[in-house]
């Protein structure tokens, strides 16, 4: 997992709604993270592959964290090691 990954698993965390990937975008930016729609394209199947988000409206694309997700980022599970290098 990435840090750009935590962001958006405390911003689906704390907000508590269940948001797409624009909706991610803009709450991100009113939060002045550094954290684009492309980024959210490439991160999202990745942390849904880890069981760490997941798509609640197949229509559209919205997305809810995981009790998993809640545990990696109470510090429960560490997953920094399962992504590739690169972080993409």
């Amino acid at each position: 997992m990435t840090g750009r990954d935590d962001i958006i698993l405390e911003m689906l965390s704390e907000s508590g709604v269940v948001l797409n990937k624009r909706g991610l975008e803009i709450n991100l930016q009113r939060e002045e993270a550094d954290i684009s729609y492309s980024t959210l394209q490439r991160r999202l199947p990745k942390l849904e592959d880890a069981g760490l988000i997941e798509e609640v409206v197949e229509q559209g694309a919205w997305y809810a964290i995981t009790e998993e997700g809640e545990a990696y980022l109470e510090g429960e599970a560490d997953l920094r090691d399962t992504d590739d290098p690169d972080g993409s």
